[in-house]
């Protein structure tokens, strides 16, 4: 059996750490995981794995605890990660970038039994770790690592007597926009999605992987850091992008693999531009792909123009862990198509009427497959309204189908309906960051008497002298009078989530401002 033959097949994984023994046995001298300060085989990965559970015992974690892992993408994260679920506790994951309301409310609702902060990788970890009043500890491959004080009115969970059901991962979503929900996501989640994102992709223990998207998140946890891992591969991990740091990483280390957002593609752009560079070539490199947010055709046609190969797409939500859709690398598409369904998943569109769209008609998506959550943790009245009877997992995004590939039109909750037309934010956005000084957009609605009004808030390329009158001239050129954007913001820099996400929240609280709005066109140096 060829290694290719071996990751295809999850016969025989249970756990999401079995991924590491499996390949620790058969090749144990293979690099697993590679960072700056230092790498591992698997042989190495196993070992660190097993002293970690040990470790994690001396503090008082049990089974069914959860144990919340603060940090950035690094060895440290991954073997605790691995290790937590090895022993049937709950690993919690949280990107250090989060705000410390966050954190701290995360901390809360999960009741975890131990917070960790993998601080030698992340300047935020170690920033939260000193406002938790951690003690600090030393280990070989870790760095430092805080460790939060004991938690002793925390209780276990009940293990699910079938270990595939277990949860191997506690990810909290919408932080940003409200009360944070736990999706709570089982090894058979996991690795349902890790080997089919494999297979896809065919991904082999020949390949390396950049390691960048964060693994605190469900695509770099289950489609990079496990579709690696189940594969055989080497990944090399960052634990933020820089875009000279990446083409350095990309050349010399011969990646053959890199999986980034809408935002990542964005920044190398920008590098490209502001080094006037007209190509940038990777001989190893096979193939690229964007998730994450939605991807405009300026960025999928200026990235395939850099690299000269094709920049695929795919679609997820946290709670599906995370893939729907991706563009298959045997059929690639020309237009921003999230491609074909996940195999072994189910779609359905469903219209306002409760019905199913018509052919090409716009729907709400519904998914069921393996891939769909446990459910969100401590929530089940919201489980219950995500997720129906008959298991379809309403993801409140609206979709249609076309030659059986789906696109995203936008999300139920972000459609706006101005002068009595839906306009879809996607729309609007994808023809603003066409203009050749537009980096990236984001639309949301405002509310007025009886209406909403379109507001577009726009982040321009670095000197140029472009203004809001420049691109509502542009905007009208090619869109119909009622999609066209009531005011144009130009923003110094987008607000982000820590997954690198525009957050709309912060700018549709924004658009309502009564000083923003008494104006057409605007700039901010926020």
């Amino acid at each position: 059996m060829t290694d290719l033959d071996a990751s295809k097949s999850s016969a025989g994984l249970t756990r999401i750490s079995d991924v590491v023994t499996r390949w620790a046995e058969r090749s144990p001298d293979v690099p697993a995981l590679v960072e700056s300060t230092g790498s591992w085989t698997y042989g190495q990965l196993a070992s660190a794995i097993s002293d970690t559970q040990a470790w994690l015992r001396t503090f008082g974690v049990r089974p069914g605890d959860r144990v919340m892992i603060v940090g950035e993408n690094c060895r440290a994260f991954v073997t605790i990660l691995l290790a937590t679920t090895g022993m049937d506790s709950w690993p919690v994951l949280v990107n250090a970038r989060l705000s410390p309301r966050e954190i701290e409310e995360i901390q809360n609702h999960s009741g975890a039994r131990r917070v960790l902060f993998t601080i030698s990788s992340s300047p935020s970890a170690a920033d939260h770790a000193n406002r938790h009043g951690t003690a600090i500890e030393e280990r070989d491959g870790f760095g430092s690592v805080g460790i939060g004080p004991l938690n002793e009115e925390t209780e276990p969970e009940t293990l699910d007597l079938n270990i595939a059901d277990r949860v191997a991962a506690l990810i909290y979503t919408s932080g940003t926009t409200g009360v944070p929900k736990g999706v709570m996501l089982s090894h058979r989640n996991l690795l349902f999605m890790a080997e089919g994102s494999a297979n896809v992709r065919s991904v082999s223990s020949e390949d390396r992987l950049y390691g960048v998207l964060p693994m605190s998140h469900a695509v770099g946890l289950s489609v990079v850091l496990l579709g690696s891992l189940i594969a055989g591969a080497s990944l090399y991990l960052t634990p933020r992008f820089d875009p000279m740091t990446a083409r350095v990483t990309l050349e010399k280390d011969r990646i053959t693999l890199l999986l980034g957002t809408p935002a990542i593609f964005t920044q190398l752009l920008q590098y490209a531009r502001l080094r006037k560079l007209s190509s940038l070539t990777f001989p190893s490199l096979r193939i690229i792909s964007s998730s994450g947010a939605p991807l405009d055709a300026g960025t999928k046609s200026g990235i395939e123009r850099l690299f000269g190969m094709v920049l695929h797409n795919g679609y997820g939500v946290t709670e599906c862990s995370p893939t729907i859709a991706l563009t298959r690398p045997e059929a690639p598409r020309t237009d921003t198509s999230i491609g074909a369904v996940f195999p072994g998943v189910e779609i359905k569109l469903v219209g306002s009427d409760g019905q199913a769209a018509p052919a090409g008609g716009v729907g709400e998506l519904r998914v069921r497959g393996p891939n769909i959550m446990k459910g969100y943790y401590r929530a089940p009245e919201e489980t219950a309204a995500a997720i129906d009877a008959d298991g379809w997992f309403n993801t409140r995004d609206l979709a249609r189908l076309e030659d059986g590939n789906l696109l995203i039109v936008g999300r139920t909750k972000d459609l706006i309906v101005h002068r009595g037309f839906n306009v879809y934010p996607a729309e609007v956005e994808s023809v603003l960051n066409a203009h050749p000084e537009v980096v990236q957009s984001a639309v949301v609605g405002r509310s007025v008497a009886g209406d909403e009004e379109i507001v577009a808030f726009v982040q321009l390329l670095p000197g140029t002298a472009v203004t809001p009158a420049d691109l509502a001239e542009y905007a009208g050129q090619h869109l119909a009078p009622y999609k066209r954007p009531s005011q144009i913001v130009i923003m110094a820099a987008m607000p982000t989530t820590a997954s690198g996400k525009i957050a709309k929240a912060e700018l549709k609280k924004l658009a309502q401002d009564t000083q923003l709005s008494a104006h057409v066109g605007t700039t901010l140096n926020a």
